[in-house]
């Protein structure tokens, strides 16, 4: 039997406090098994907490590799957790892409998260151009392999792992929930060969919607959803969510 699943919404810098209040509004009438995470921006997040019902989890979408200091502009996990966060996004392809984030810094990004008591969500993917040269998992697994270096796989325990395509965020493509399934069953391969009690969670990411989210769920190492764009409407992603707490 599968594990409760997860479902994250990731807004992404969309958003407002009029987005924060329907969203507590739909969400207060959810009642599925599936555990929920909103992500909204940084200046959302202690609104939404006082909102949001106590049962659905708040998610910050970055943190700093820095406890404190003269970093101006960044926000420590610690300060995420005083603001109500139980998760935070971490290693996004955005990130990596964007912001020239390295493996290095985003494995000292998941320690600072730990070290806050806050449960870090790791992003791994792959470009189109990785996977045509038949490097996906090679990509993943060496994401996700360079944090295991620096923490262990045994914080993997208290973590989740997330598999976004890169040429499927925010384009409209999906990976099939074929797909899905061999990047998930490898990166739970890759975390066993560390040590064989762990129980890797991993979520898929990539263009989620209500119209592929059974289908993805009804694969046996798909744990759960990290959603884009489905997640800025209220009603939507409430329906999505009781699709995917229906997957059980």
């Amino acid at each position: 039997m599968k594990r409760t699943p997860l479902v994250a919404g990731n807004w992404k810098m969309n958003g407002g406090q009029s987005l924060v209040a329907s969203m507590a509004t739909a969400l207060a009438e959810y009642q599925g098994v599936a555990d929920v995470v909103v992500c909204p921006p940084f200046p959302y997040l202690a609104s939404a907490r006082e909102q949001l019902p106590a049962a659905i989890g708040l998610g910050a979408q970055n943190v700093s590799d820095q406890a404190e200091g003269a970093f101006t502009g960044e926000v420590a996990a610690s300060m995420l957790a005083e603001a109500g966060c139980g998760y935070v996004i971490i290693g996004h392809s955005e990130r990596r892409a964007l912001y020239a984030e390295s493996d290095a810094q985003i494995a000292d990004k998941f320690a600072q998260v730990q070290a806050a008591g806050l449960i870090p969500v790791l992003c791994v993917g792959e470009t189109l151009a990785e996977r045509e040269a038949g490097n996906t998992d090679a990509v993943v697994c060496g994401q996700l392999q360079a944090v295991v270096d620096a923490v262990g796989v045994a914080a993997f325990a208290r973590a989740v792992v997330a598999y976004e395509p890169v040429w499927a965020i925010g384009t409209g493509e999906e990976a099939s929930p074929e797909i899905a399934q061999e990047v998930h069953a490898a990166l739970k391969r890759a975390a066993r060969k560390e040590i064989d009690t762990v129980a890797l969670r991993v979520l898929y990411g990539g263009s989620v919607n209500a119209d592929n989210a059974n289908a993805l769920m009804r694969m046996p190492d798909v744990d759960g959803v990290l959603v884009g764009g489905a997640s800025l409407e209220a009603l939507g992603f409430r329906q999505l969510c009781a699709q995917v707490a229906g997957s059980v």
